[in-house]
């Protein structure tokens, strides 16, 4: 029997299409006398080609102690097969296959997506076996599942990166729009970063494996949407355990109408009409269409659960840096107190090359190509700034406490420049030469472009509460509060007090959605009802979060909550549908409206119906950023 099944599955197609011509031809042949006789020979072939792929898996269920919906068919369609009723047999078995069918193509459109990022997956590698004299080195190329930890790798322009690894020698421009969904190419030198999957667009680099097969990040990500589609929300669970009860509910039910009527047509009319095929299928072709649909979006839905919690959202709370903001320093403000700027600036970044601390790389890349000086020294004065000797010059760099100690003269207009630099958020910084400052700076990590107008797009969606958590101080996070939206922020907090805030949220009946960048946000991450990483999927991102944005934007963020929330109707509309198709079917057969012929024609395009309801999630939206 065994042989038999697989046979018959994989012929399923042609089987499918043979019965749905023999349906036509005998329903044409039926309404010619002389042809009755064929039409039923014709019925009935169709019913063998249509009907035992569904016996087989009722039975295959049976063994596992299952009764399942297969078996209510089947017992239905035999049983209209021994009242002569064929054509009922053959075209109900065929309306549930093609209604099969129809859910397979539409679960394999979903799965689209990840098909493609599994054919991006690496497959070969070129790993460096030693050192030559000549400075080149022996190459050999081996299978990327075959790179371990500690390799050495050789990436050349145009080939994939085979596992995630640190850069040790080189330089070149990684294309990483599978990882972080970053479309211009990402320039890596030693030190960085590389990712599994990605391409080295040019250059050429030397590479050691940090982490290889399944515990790459690409592999992580696919592992991530493959098991989300296999997750149920709690309507898909409910309807699992109905259908274990339904099926006997209703060969009962169909028993006493016989008992009842002495009438086998009705009976069996119950047993056709009864079938909660709708049902079955309306809930997980739903949750499976809206994980395919984020999944081509670069975002990565965690399951039926997830989609179930995050569409229930009424509070959002954000991390800043990272989430809100760019993560990056950067100078927003320049103040000049002197006639020569260019000159000034050209010696604070050659000063500042000899640090490593965030505001002065954020100086650095401000400069630009701008001239180098030499510097003689460089003395770190504690919480204050630096002093240095550049280009036969003394400089000062640092805050305002810096310039009272060292009795630096105050140009005209300097205080309102400083408050109007705090009050924007910025950090600021002081250049002082001759014992006069020249130039302020204003430093502030960047608001994302997006933020404002996602901000607004997630209040008109109904989220009653924005709030914004941060550790910075709390002018800066008031600025940056204001500057986005958000009426509600806390600042100064460690993680543990995110923690605490996100509980007390909790308690007070919020359904709490935090949004951070997946790194050192992962208790938060994990508290929330839906727990959201912004990035590139990190580790704790995949491991905490209910949701991953590849692309580190807040228009993802708004996609995704409409893409939950769309999910959610589209799967309750499903339900309605099935459950609404068999309580008015049952209504009318017993008033005596509904027969068995018509009855199981509007029992089969409810079944279509939901099937292509759910499709509706995989039509591209055409307005912005809503799904």
């Amino acid at each position: 029997m065994n042989k038999l099944n697989l046979w018959l599955k994989r012929h399923f197609l042609q089987f499918l299409w043979a019965a749905g011509i023999l349906n036509l031809l005998a329903i044409v042949f039926s309404h010619m006398e002389s042809f009755e006789m064929l039409a039923n020979v014709l019925f009935l072939i169709a019913f063998a080609l249509s009907g035992l792929p569904i016996l087989f898996r009722a039975i295959q269920a049976l063994r596992f102690k299952t009764v399942s919906i297969e078996l209510l068919v089947s017992i239905a369609a035999i049983g209209a097969c021994l009242i002569g009723e064929f054509n009922e047999s053959a075209i109900v078995t065929f309306l549930f296959q093609l209604g099969s069918f129809l859910e397979q193509k539409t679960m394999k459109k979903t799965r689209s997506a990840i098909k493609a990022l599994t054919e991006m997956a690496p497959q070969t590698a070129y790993k460096i076996l030693s050192a030559q004299e000549d400075g080149g080195f022996e190459i050999e190329e081996i299978e990327a599942d075959e790179v371990e930890i500690g390799d050495l790798l050789l990436v050349k322009a145009g080939n994939q990166i085979a596992s995630d690894g640190i850069v040790i020698k080189g330089q070149g421009y990684a294309m990483e729009a599978s990882i972080t969904g970053e479309s211009l190419p990402k320039k890596k030198k030693v030190g960085d970063f590389v990712y599994a999957g990605t391409i080295l667009d040019s250059g050429i680099l030397q590479m050691q494996a940090t982490k290889v097969g399944e515990d790459t990040t690409f592999a992580k990500i696919i592992a991530l949407v493959e098991e989300a589609q296999d997750a149920k929300s709690p309507a898909e669970r409910f309807i699992d355990k109905f259908a274990k009860y339904y099926t006997p509910a209703v060969i009962v039910i169909a028993i006493l109408v016989f008992i009842l009527t002495r009438n086998v047509d009705t009976a069996i009319t119950v047993l056709v009409l009864a079938c909660p095929g709708a049902l079955v299928i309306g809930a997980p072709i739903a949750n499976v269409a809206g994980i395919g649909r984020g999944a081509q979006n670069d975002i990565l839905l965690k399951g039926g659960d997830s989609i179930d919690r995050f569409s229930k959202t009424d509070t959002i709370v954000f991390d800043k840096t990272g989430t809100l903001t760019e993560g990056l320093p950067r100078v927003c403000l320049q103040k000049d107190f002197t006639d020569q700027p260019a000159e000034v600036l050209a010696l604070v970044a050659s000063a500042e090359k000899a640090s490593d601390h965030p505001l002065a790389q954020a100086i650095i890349r401000y400069a630009g190509d701008l001239p180098s000086y030499e510097v003689e020294s460089v003395e770190t004065i504690k919480g204050l700034g630096i002093k240095a000797e550049v280009g036969g010059r003394s400089i000062l760099i640092g805050n305002q406490k810096l310039m009272e100690e060292e009795k630096v003269g105050l140009p005209e207009g300097l205080a309102q420049a400083v408050t109007e630099a705090q009050n924007s958020g910025s950090s600021i910084v002081l250049i002082a030469l001759a014992g006069q400052v020249q130039m302020l700076l204003g430093i502030a990590d960047q608001i994302k472009e997006d933020a404002v107008e996602s901000i607004r797009a997630l209040k008109a969606m109904g989220i009653k509460d924005l709030i914004m958590l941060t550790g910075d101080n709390a002018g800066t996070a008031a600025a940056v509060a204001g500057q986005i939206g958000i009426t509600d922020y806390k600042a100064d907090l460690l993680p543990e007090d995110k923690l605490t805030v996100i509980r007390q949220l909790q308690d007070s009946g919020k359904v709490v959605t935090f949004v951070g960048d997946g790194i050192n946000d992962s208790p938060a991450l994990a508290a929330a009802d839906t727990g959201i990483a912004m990035g590139s999927g990190t580790d704790v991102a995949i491991d905490n979060s209910d949701v991953v944005l590849i692309k580190s934007d807040l228009r993802s963020l708004v996609r995704s909550l409409g893409l939950a929330k769309k999910t959610v109707r589209v799967l309750y509309e499903n339900i309605a549908i099935a459950v609404g198709t068999v309580i008015l079917l049952l209504l009318g057969l017993f008033a005596g409206y509904i027969h068995m012929s018509i009855g199981m024609l509007i029992h089969e395009a409810s079944i279509l119906l939901v099937i292509f309801n759910a499709m509706r999630l995989l039509i591209p939206s055409r307005k912005g950023v809503s799904i």
